[in-house]
């Protein structure tokens, strides 16, 4: 499969009703916002953990993974651990010995990563902080934090449990009580690229960027929660450069992309409160294509 040639930038839409898209550790798990907007926030790193749940049950084969699309990231696995699989591998040929290891045999480590593993061909890692130094990979792949279109509104809820944690909690004589954040709704915009300067390095290739757009339309199907609530992928639309440097200046192709609130809507609850419009093929700067891999019908 040829690596990957041409410079792609996408804008990439989802939703969230009734539910929590990204709860922030330092806020009592309560939804991430802008605190001066307003805005909902999701991190890249929590959309880069469903794109990798996806792709390793994607590629899933008789209880095994697919050759060249394991996750380096993964939960219940140390990075370590994944480091050292090419030293396993490669035994006799490579030897690992910390920050001593030698340059030629780092860079043969690093190689065999980059073959094995979807997430470090597509998003890069570092790898050189165990005694399995794999050195480090700059990724093609990038994504933005997610904002959402308009402010969100949170919603802190009071649960209670009447089964009792241990025999000793009984004696209060109430169950337990939590607490539960919401959004009422919010669709969110994340911005992405796709190097090939850094695909020709890494080896990411056509079927890995298949794989990622199928990731982006389906991940949030294989991640259902209570927690959640009704998420989904509303669309995709990806500028297609025909050189690997490009046309055209990201920024000004994203701004072409305009989400808004239909006419007297105030706060918006579905996704059909919101009208999409995108370019024409012709009004676009010369070698730029807009393709839409999965996208509900845009505004004319």
């Amino acid at each position: 499969m040829s690596v990957v040639e041409n410079r792609y930038d996408f804008v990439y839409l989802f939703d969230c009703q009734d539910g929590n898209p990204n709860g922030d550790p330092d806020a009592d798990n309560s939804p991430r916002f802008d605190p001066e907007t307003f805005q909902g926030l999701v991190s890249d790193v929590c959309l880069k953990r469903k794109i990798r749940d996806y792709i390793y049950q994607k590629a899933q084969q008789n209880g095994s993974v697919r050759k060249g699309y394991d996750v380096f990231v993964l939960a219940g696995n140390t990075l370590e651990s994944r480091q050292r699989q090419p030293y396993e591998h490669l035994k006799g040929q490579i030897t690992p010995e910390g920050s001593k290891t030698k340059p030629s045999d780092i860079e043969i480590a690093r190689q065999w990563m980059c073959e094995n593993f979807f997430d470090i061909r597509a998003f890069g890692a570092v790898m050189s902080t165990t005694d399995f130094n794999c050195g480090q990979v700059r990724g093609p792949v990038q994504l933005t934090f997610a904002r959402s279109i308009d402010r969100v509104f949170t919603t802190e809820h009071t649960i209670s449990r009447q089964a009792f944690t241990g025999e000793k909690d009984i004696k209060s004589g109430t169950g337990t009580f939590g607490r539960k954040h919401t959004v009422a709704y919010g669709l969110y915009k994340a911005q992405g690229f796709i190097n090939p300067v850094f695909a020709r390095k890494t080896g990411f290739n056509e079927e890995d960027l298949a794989l990622l757009w199928s990731a982006l339309e389906n991940m949030f199907d294989i991640d259902r929660s209570a927690a959640r609530g009704a998420m989904a992928a509303r669309g995709l639309y990806v500028f297609k450069h025909e050189s690997a440097l490009g046309e055209a200046p990201a920024h000004k192709l994203f701004d072409r992309i305009q989400v808004k609130l239909n006419e007297g809507v105030v706060s918006p609850r579905s996704f059909t409160d919101y009208v999409i419009t995108a370019p024409e093929s012709a009004s676009l700067p010369k070698g730029i294509e807009l393709l839409t891999p999965f996208a509900l019908p845009l505004a004319a």
